[in-house]
């Protein structure tokens, strides 16, 4: 009986370990945190300026790697640098985990270029999910500001942004393509 009982703490001690990380951001912490993000971010992740992303419901994974990019300098925007670069480790975890539990938005976008993206969208899709949800380290895409989307392909294709499988797919496009893409992502 006493092994079943050791048997039974290590699997119960093992259990919480493995799930402490899902626990370990603080969602209503993260909201008080987004007061800061708000101006351009918009309430609730929803910006209204095609300049900036939406970032509800935007996956928690890449939230993180993507304010410690800004925070490390190894992503360029002075902005965005100076806010990361004031935000603690628990910070970032906690913003990302409040912004993931937001309701996925739309931003809408041509309905013409939009028919014409979800014959393209296939490509993008394998990274960013069968419904461009983001998967992970990928962005979501839907619901994203079409505007913004081609400023950021333009950016990979330019090489301003670094990433060696997204500069070779945004070189791949055309202006057209990548704003047909969009259009469509920002549809969903």
């Amino acid at each position: 009986m006493s092994a079943l009982k050791t048997r039974f703490s290590i699997s119960v001690l093992l259990v919480c370990f493995w799930a402490a990380p899902v626990f370990a951001a603080d969602i209503t912490a993260g909201e008080q945190k987004a007061a800061a993000c708000i101006a351009c971010h918009g309430p609730k992740g929803k910006s209204a300026n095609a300049q900036w992303p939406n970032l509800a419901a935007q996956q928690s994974a890449y939230i993180v790697s993507q304010l410690n990019a800004f925070k490390t300098g190894t992503r360029n925007n002075a902005m965005m640098q100076s806010i990361a670069g004031n935000l603690s480790n628990d910070d970032i975890n906690n913003l990302a985990a409040y912004y993931f539990s937001q309701p996925p938005v739309s931003a809408g976008g041509d309905s013409t270029l939009a028919k014409a993206g979800q014959s393209k969208a296939s490509m993008c899709l394998g990274c960013h999910g069968p419904s461009a949800e983001g998967n992970g380290q990928f962005p979501r895409l839907a619901g994203q500001h079409p505007e913004y989307l081609v400023k950021q392909l333009n950016s990979f294709k330019e090489g301003v942004r670094k990433s060696g499988h997204m500069q070779a797919i945004a070189n791949t496009l055309s202006e057209e393509d990548m704003k047909a893409l969009a259009a469509y992502f920002g549809a969903l």
